[in-house]
């Protein structure tokens, strides 16, 4: 590839290049509770609902349901429009959401698993696992463990939100999850905050990306 084309590659919408062979793909998909704006799909309860089961099994189960859904819708998509894909027709998910909600007002609490990291943590890693399937060289879809790190609100302010916990909250609280979602889950993809943390902006954070989740 030519540079700029490595470039448009890291695009939310990447477009095809014939002279390879690589087809278009859009990575903003969503399956939160089930595939969203892809036409009709099983739906199930909010997140928020799904984790009041305290049921990872069960979870586990669901998420696997959801991929069987995108691979089908998927593969119905690519093969009407020459391999190609558009978005919320893909196989990479920007699910699940595995910050702690604590405050009401913070606007996305029904996307999450609830206010306790153990239990977020579980359920991440169900769902994970359910969703991305357990065949050795195929991924069934891919997930995307958000937001890293501490974006719990206010969501209005998220782009200029600088968040500051106290330490011993920070690792004990907001980031359990997210460890168990890459060591033991093996998320296919992290997506980085939208505030900042500590003074500095999420997803251009040495703490945050070079030292925790690369390091650590």
């Amino acid at each position: 590839m030519t540079l700029d084309e490595k470039a448009l590659q890291l695009c939310n919408e990447a477009p095809s290049i014939p002279r390879i062979g690589l087809p278009a793909y859009n990575y903003w998909n969503e399956c939160l509770h089930g595939i969203g704006r892809n036409g009709y799909a099983t739906v199930f309860p909010q997140a928020i609902g799904m984790a009041a089961s305290f049921d990872p099994a069960l979870l586990h189960t669901v998420a696997d349901g959801i991929a069987t859904e995108a691979r089908a819708k998927h593969r119905e998509y690519i093969e009407a429009h020459d391999g190609d894909s558009d978005q919320y027709t893909g196989l990479s998910f920007w699910t699940p959401n595995i910050n702690i909600f604590r405050d009401p007002r913070w606007g996305r609490g029904q996307e999450t698993y609830g206010e306790d990291a153990f239990l977020t943590g579980r359920m991440a890693v169900a769902f994970i696992e359910g969703l991305q399937g357990d065949d050795p060289k195929y991924v069934k879809a891919m997930a995307c463990a958000k937001h890293f790190a501490v974006h719990s609100g206010p969501e209005a302010d998220r782009h200029s939100f600088d968040a500051e916990p106290p330490e011993r909250d920070f690792y004990e609280t907001y980031l359990p999850q997210f460890e168990a979602a890459v060591r033991e889950a093996h998320v296919g993809a992290v997506m980085g905050a939208y505030n900042r943390l500590f003074g500095v902006p999420c997803c251009a954070s040495p703490l945050l990306l070079s030292n925790l989740l690369r390091g650590q």
